[in-house]
């Protein structure tokens, strides 16, 4: 590695400093500098330092945390193309025929998203900063793995210049880039995301395709693509269809690359928290918000109502993005809210928001997305009374 550093080191001197041929794109040779070794200016002087954890090792953890999804959901993708074309379900066919869907996605969300920061970093004149890794990564694992990559491209691309950098870069964003990255994509292409063009019910014995999907677990739970009346039993309406708790909570279900597994996104969790990255109270703040919610929803519901107002509260954790959601977008330490307190409330709002959307307006049953977005406008607000709460509480103390 030493060789590597002097060849980079020399590379940068003679080339990429101040007067040389290529100064210009100093910032874009750098970050790949900083990719394989310590960024070039650190801090050595005295300063209020809590730990070791810098943004490289910060992102590199997050990374290792997005593992458990992707893999399953590499998996899952040829799964889920075997049981279409009758193809062989074994592990090693699953998982090659899944990367040829999945590495395309990964590959165009970090060579687009990466130009654009690239572009923006030599034109503002800052450093790449690392936060893309988790980004470039996050919006693929959020897409159906059939999305046109033209599509792809251009959610990327929405999602780093109009939600990141028009803000200022990273850290200075108030909504999460890769959610707005796939909002793009699902209001501007809703057939490539959702409807008939991707996701299509076919029979093997009429045609045979790469990928195919019938109703999902939430709209069998409606009872409105399964041709159910509005006061079917949603747990048996799923069953019926093959959508049983253990199957939805491993994740053996058509969908979004990395959603599926409500299992693989808890060992990610658990990663999180281990390594100190990751915050506990948003993502429990989640869960708390959507089971209450779902027990009010419980509560009302009638026999007209459809079936996801008598959804037992457990069910909604593993339907949808919910999981993936809760552990990954709704902690994003830039768009969050950054108190304790706060967190607590903005994740129990997530949850609240989410489970009501999916209820009350079944237009937009994945409504993870939405909710995590709208309270992200609300996540300073948040931290605002909290603070302001807890500064009128010391002034009383010290009256």
């Amino acid at each position: 590695m030493k060789f590597l550093l002097n060849i980079l080191e020399k590379t940068k001197k003679d080339l990429f400093a101040p007067g040389k041929p290529l100064e210009k794109a100093f910032y874009a040779f750098d970050a790949a500098d900083s990719f394989f070794f310590s960024p070039s200016h650190v801090t050595h002087g005295t300063v209020h330092v809590r730990d070791s954890i810098d943004t490289k090792r910060y992102m590199s953890m997050v990374i290792m945390a997005l593992l458990p999804p992707l893999l399953f959901g590499i998996y899952n993708t040829g799964y889920q193309a075997m049981l279409a074309t009758g193809g062989p379900a074994d592990l090693v066919s699953c998982f090659i025929e899944g990367l040829k869907w999945v590495l395309p996605l990964i590959f165009i969300s970090y060579a687009v998203g990466g130009t654009w920061e690239a572009i923006f970093a030599v034109t503002r004149k800052h450093p790449i900063n690392e936060g893309f890794l988790v980004t470039g990564l996050l919006f693929p694992l959020v897409l159906p793995p059939t999305l046109p990559l033209w599509q792809a491209a251009i959610g990327i691309s929405f999602g780093v210049v109009i939600a990141k950098e028009v803000f200022g870069g990273t850290g200075m964003n108030i909504l999460n880039p890769a959610l707005m990255a796939r909002a793009f994509c699902f209001f501007s292409y809703p057939a490539s995301m959702s409807g008939d063009s991707v996701w299509v019910a076919i029979t093997r014995d009429t045609k045979v395709l790469d990928g195919y999907s019938g109703a999902t677990a939430l709209g069998v739970a409606l009872g409105v693509k399964s041709g159910a009346s509005v006061a079917a039993e949603p747990v048996s309406l799923l069953a019926s269809h093959g959508f049983t708790f253990e199957k939805l909570a491993m994740g053996f279900v058509p969908g979004s690359i990395g959603e599926t597994s409500a299992v693989a996104c808890f060992i990610g969790f658990i990663v999180l928290l281990i390594s100190g990255v990751g915050n506990y109270r948003s993502t429990v703040g989640c869960v708390v918000g959507a089971v209450g919610m779902a027990l009010v929803f419980n509560l009302m519901a009638t026999d007209s109502m459809h079936g996801l107002f008598k959804m037992p509260p457990h069910y909604h954790l593993v339907l949808g993005g919910f999981a993936f959601g809760a552990v990954y977008m709704a902690t994003d330490p830039v768009s969050s809210a950054a108190t304790n307190l706060g967190k607590w409330i903005y994740g129990i709002l997530i949850g609240v928001i989410c489970v009501l959307i999916r209820t009350v307006n079944p237009a937009y049953p994945e409504s993870m997305m939405l909710a995590i977005l709208f309270m992200n406008e609300f996540a300073p607000l948040i931290d605002y009374y909290v603070v302001k709460a807890k500064n009128q509480r010391r002034s009383l103390r010290h009256a």
